[in-house]
């Protein structure tokens, strides 16, 4: 019988995000070129989904992730890189990394922006070398009209995380346990 320790499975795990990150262009992207991203994806919300625009404005800062790529054949992990935002200019490069482990088959690409609400939460992001993504996050998921679902509890959290533009092959997209750490392009 086999027996897996943490560290074993935490080293199986980096190797599926070394997988994932295969389809990110990791290693190719410049600042512009992650920039030019971001300004799509910022695009694309104020497009797509009503109410982003309120969100944006309430929030002191947001980080966009304009494609993270998740695979996972029972042992899973997810990749991708963005810009934090604050008056929408861009103030610092991260890089966002997740594994799993269970029941699960297949990869798929989304996107996400944490909006941050408040001035603590956003220095406490910007304070830790590796932050990550807690139960004490809201999610606003955008209904079927587009329109984002940030009601009056969402807006008092003090991160709202927004996960769109799934594709792909497995079933819903997470942000728990997704760790951000500070990069230069």
């Amino acid at each position: 019988m086999t027996h897996f320790t943490r560290r074993g499975l935490l080293a199986l795990g980096g190797a599926g995000l070394g997988l994932a990150a295969c389809g990110n262009g990791v290693g190719s992207q410049g600042a512009a070129r992650l920039d030019a991203r971001v300004d799509a994806t910022r695009n694309y919300l104020l497009q797509k989904y009503p109410g982003t625009d309120t969100l944006m404005n309430k929030s002191v800062g947001v980080l966009y992730m304009p494609l993270m790529t998740e695979a996972g054949f029972g042992i899973g992990g997810a990749y991708g890189r963005g810009a934090l935002r604050i008056n929408n200019v861009t103030v610092d490069y991260y890089s966002a990394a997740s594994a799993s482990f269970g029941f699960q088959i297949g990869a798929q690409q989304y996107a996400h922006a944490l909006f941050f609400m408040t001035q603590e939460a956003l220095a406490d992001f910007r304070r830790n070398p590796g932050w990550e993504m807690g139960a004490d996050a809201r999610y606003a998921l955008p209904d079927r009209g587009g329109a984002i679902g940030a009601d009056t509890t969402t807006s008092l959290a003090p991160v709202i995380a927004l996960v769109f533009g799934q594709s792909g092959l497995i079933a819903g997209a997470t942000l728990a346990g997704t760790k951000y750490t500070r990069i230069i392009p």
